[in-house]
């Protein structure tokens, strides 16, 4: 098997692994043949920029048998691997060529998390050494890495991750039973956070030190949302992770879970919506409007939900309210809250009209709030 033809079929595998936000289109200088072909798709980093990345593993070997997971060791299908000086040199050809922008590279375990890891550490060594690439890099943290490989990872990389997949240690068990959820997975991300704290920003990548994230497999363990949420605010809180993933549990043939349901995808944009909340928006766990089982509401975004429940009998002064209370309102987001705050320095905000140039989504904000003390006049629809 050819380089071309391993990097097809490792970066197949790598559909359930998120980074970024999705960008609606290519640059249109990449025809969909010449994306194939790279295996690269647009992306939305959280900064704002796009790249084209490329997602794959270093290897499909692996030793664990986690029970959802398409490599999963005994499972029938075919295995590639790279070395680490054939991925650089092929990654440092597609990226000269602008077919990459940026890479994510995983791995699955084979001859322990430690040795794995130290396979993704040296592919990284070789693209920042020998191919000087400075490029975006994200570094998958092998279950069972050391303290100094984590260290390593976050000099070389712009990102790198540990997957929790389960909110706690007896979810963990039911998708994962190997793995080891507080020493192998959460403990590097707790290491993480204590170098960015303590480690002087030059002896990291480019002079700053990489954000960390998670992903959940909601669903695939039976978890209510708010144990995915309340693990999720522990970690915003504690180890200053920069986002949460949740990857919508889908059964793969030839695993323990195959015969289990699919998760809807609502449930996944609601736990997005809900993470956002807890993160940007000021928003405690206790105020989600969490429903039957502990889980949101599908039919309605929390936010919103929150609002029905809280601001149609005591809606919000616009010409009052302090930032965090702004960011309650449903149709007023970060940029609004801001623009509204400004705004107000300069004029009295009277009508929807003027929210409206603000950039403000007047008429879904109208019922839950106040101008200039009294309730906004909306426009009656004629059909």
């Amino acid at each position: 098997m050819d380089s071309v033809e391993t990097l097809r079929l490792l970066a197949s595998q790598m559909s359930f692994e998120a980074d970024g936000e999705p960008s609606p289109a290519a640059p249109a200088c990449f025809s969909p043949r010449e994306r194939d072909q790279a295996f690269v798709h647009p992306a939305q980093l959280p900064n704002g920029q796009k790249v084209m990345l490329l997602k794959t593993l270093l290897s499909s070997v692996c030793e664990r048998d986690c029970f959802y997971c398409p490599f999963r060791a005994g499972r029938d299908f075919r295995r590639a691997t790279f070395k680490p000086d054939e991925f650089a040199n092929l990654f440092a050809k597609l990226s000269a060529a602008n077919m990459a922008e940026g890479v994510f590279l995983s791995s699955g375990v084979a001859g322990g998390g430690i040795r794995s890891m130290d396979k993704l550490i040296a592919t990284a060594e070789i693209l920042r050494g020998k191919y000087q690439y400075r490029g975006y890099v994200h570094l998958k943290i092998m279950p069972g890495s050391e303290k100094e490989q984590v260290f390593r990872a976050m000099q070389l990389a712009d990102r790198v991750s540990v997957n929790l997949e389960a909110p706690n240690t007896g979810r963990l068990a039911r998708l994962a039973p190997r793995k080891v959820f507080f020493e192998e997975l959460l403990e590097p991300l707790k290491w993480a956070e204590e170098f960015r704290r303590t480690v002087p920003a030059y002896r990291f990548w480019k002079g700053r030190a990489p954000s960390t994230v998670t992903q959940f497999v909601a669903g695939g363990a039976d978890e209510s949302d708010l144990e995915l949420l309340a693990t999720t605010e522990w970690l915003n809180k504690n180890v200053k992770l920069k986002r949460a993933y949740f990857s919508a549990f889908h059964p793969i043939p030839d695993t323990p879970l195959e015969n289990k349901s699919p998760t809807d995808p609502m449930r996944e944009h609601r736990l997005y919506q809900a993470s956002f909340l807890l993160r940007d928006y000021g928003f405690d766990l206790e105020d989600l409007p969490f429903a039957e089982g502990d889980n949101l509401p599908l039919c309605t975004d929390p936010k919103l939900a929150w609002a029905q429940m809280n601001l149609l009998e005591q809606p919000i002064e616009i010409n009052k309210a302090e930032k965090r209370e702004l960011l309650r309102v449903p149709g007023i987001g970060l940029k609004g809250a801001e623009a509204i705050l400004k705004a107000r320095r300069i004029n009295r905000l009277r009508d929807l009209s003027m929210l409206k140039k603000l950039g403000i989504l007047s008429e879904r904000a109208a019922p839950y709030i106040l101008l200039d003390g009294r309730r906004a006049i909306r426009q009656t629809a004629m059909f």
